[in-house]
């Protein structure tokens, strides 16, 4: 029985997926739940795993495509086949030092086994990617030896190629591996001459669809942003007196994320509207508190959903930022994690920002922006102190959020920050 491989069902806030990464080849076995490809979203990368286990018989989209919710991606034929059948054939094939199997025809199956030797014609396959580098640098594609897969040219056969010939050559000329984004090479001043390279490289999928979603939120909604600041005296003083009790008790650290989440979420309960998103014409007022944490990683910004955060604990909100945290950076995040939200908490104090307005996260109404702490002179009983001070942003969307709102429930967080025994007490 053939079975359709589909995109997975992309939440609202998700419009579209590119193929980053097909692990099985046409022909190949693969087991049950074993990852077939790589989706790259603008928030996560999804893995498609097999939904039974059999043979891959067709692939409709390559790497690079862009995809949209339940589209066919491929088909997949049901047929029985063990783990250990698998594993079998893999040590087997090491033993034989055999190369890859690859079919004739994508279209069908192969059955019989196929030597890999490295080729050169003007048949191989390039992907964009390959086809840039190869324009960029004037290569003869004709003299460059396919070492990839299914007679595939890859980036470091180019880069093989251009070194080879540069020592040949003599020339200098750095491989795409070496080259930086941008260069700037100036010769002595005295020269009155200034060379400077550019190089254009294309935006990841990730980027660009971050950039089209920052640039929407600037263009539909009205977004406004509301200061205060906040003396973090209290909220340092439990961390530094139950610190080491804490992380033996729950295995995990106090930090202050857990503390601006419960703070957010009693100052929510109070302003239904702040905790609320436009759907057209109507409100929708959400009656559950699920917060996102914005995580910075090195391929983009994510913002995973901690739900239900009135139920939870502090240690319990600790927990899930450090499990969250290391999804992300891994990019394990899963579409449960990332879905949803009613209200966004970002720090970009952990980077040493002292004052900024968040960009709201839709369809969500508001995001509360937290800051470093640094020590600086107030007033306090007509007295000048030294404390510890954060600034805070809300930046929140006016056609549905009044000033006076905003402006009050970020005075509301302040001072549970400031007396967090009202958390306790939820006063």
């Amino acid at each position: 029985m053939n079975i359709e491989i589909k995109t997975p069902v992309l939440p609202e806030s998700i419009s579209e997926a590119v193929i980053l990464k097909w692990h099985k080849n046409v022909g190949d076995e693969v087991i049950m739940d074993e990852n077939l490809l790589d989706l790259e979203t603008d928030k996560i990368v999804l893995e498609v795993p097999a939904p039974e286990s059999g043979v891959l018989l067709q692939i409709k989209h390559q790497e690079g495509d862009k995809v949209g919710s339940e589209q066919i991606l491929g088909i997949f034929k049901k047929q029985k086949i063990s783990k250990k059948d698998v594993l079998t054939d893999v040590t087997a094939e090491t033993k034989q030092k055999s190369a890859f199997d690859y079919p004739q025809n994508e279209q069908t199956i192969p059955f019989e086994k196929k030597t890999y030797t490295p080729i050169q014609n003007t048949s191989a396959k390039l992907s964009p990617l390959i086809r840039k580098l190869i324009k960029e640098h004037d290569l003869d594609v004709t003299k460059i030896t396919a070492m990839g897969r299914d007679n595939s040219i890859t980036r470091s056969d180019v880069e093989h190629y251009i070194k080879n010939k540069n020592e040949m050559s003599g020339d200098p000329q750095k491989t795409p591996q070496d080259e930086a984004p941008r260069q700037i090479i100036a010769e002595d001043s005295s020269s009155n001459q200034d060379y400077r390279m550019q190089q254009r490289v294309p935006m990841s999928p990730l980027r660009a669809k971050i950039a089209q979603n920052l640039l929407q939120v600037t263009q539909n909604t009205a977004m406004l942003t509301t200061f205060n600041e906040v003396n973090m005296e209290h909220i340092m003083g439990l961390r530094s007196r139950y610190q080491e009790k804490f992380q033996k008790t729950f295995a995990v650290k106090l930090g202050f994320m857990s503390f601006f989440v419960k703070a957010s979420c009693e100052a929510l309960k109070n302003f239904p509207e702040i905790n609320a998103v436009l759907d057209g014409k109507d409100i929708v007022y959400n009656n559950f508190y699920d917060i996102s944490i914005a995580i910075s990683t090195e391929f983009g910004l994510v913002a995973p959903v901690i739900k239900n955060t009135e139920l939870l604990n502090l240690a319990e909100i600790e927990k899930q930022v450090a499990n969250f945290s290391t999804k992300a950076r891994n990019r394990k995040l899963s579409l449960n994690d990332i879905t949803g939200g009613t209200f966004t908490i970002s720090n970009g104090g952990i980077f040493g920002s002292m004052l900024s307005t968040p960009l709201l996260n839709p369809p969500q109404s508001a995001v509360l922006g937290m800051h470093a702490i640094v020590k600086r002179p107030i007033v306090e009983n007509d007295q000048v102190v030294i404390k510890p001070m954060m600034n805070l942003a809300l930046s929140y969307d006016h056609r549905l959020i009044d000033g006076k709102s905003a402006i009050t429930f970020l005075k509301t967080i302040k001072e549970i920050l400031e007396d967090p025994a009202r958390m306790i007490l939820s006063i």
